[in-house]
């Protein structure tokens, strides 16, 4: 089962009254995640970034961010390039975050086909 039909379970169980305002809130929080709790902290967040291998025009470093933050790619691209129309700061900031965030792991069903290394 996705997460939004998770949601949309949890949205009808609260509107007819099985849940309480509390536990909508805890589950909702359990299908999100720790990224999604309500007791989140920004350390927490940020920690958890990662270059997105899927969502990329170069980097990886727009979709990462957009993941954490859920406010969409395009919003974090039109940024950059801003900033980069306003004296180069936009592309300083993301070659920084190019070379110092890490990319997302590879996931397992994208293990099977390589040779192993060595």
């Amino acid at each position: 089962m996705t997460i939004p039909e998770q949601l949309g379970q949890l949205g009808e169980l609260h509107r007819s009254g099985v849940l309480s305002d509390d536990e909508f809130s805890r589950a909702k929080a359990h299908v999100l995640g720790d990224a999604g709790a309500a007791g989140a902290t920004p350390a927490a967040a940020i920690n958890a970034l990662r270059r997105s291998r899927s969502d990329r025009w170069l980097g990886g470093v727009c979709g990462g961010v957009a993941r954490i933050t859920g406010v969409a790619t395009w919003l974090w691209r039109a940024l950059f390039v801003l900033l980069v129309l306003c004296g180069g700061t936009g592309a300083l900031l993301y070659l920084l975050l190019w070379i110092l965030v890490p990319e997302d792991e590879v996931p397992l069903a994208g293990r099977e086909g390589r040779m192993p290394a060595g």
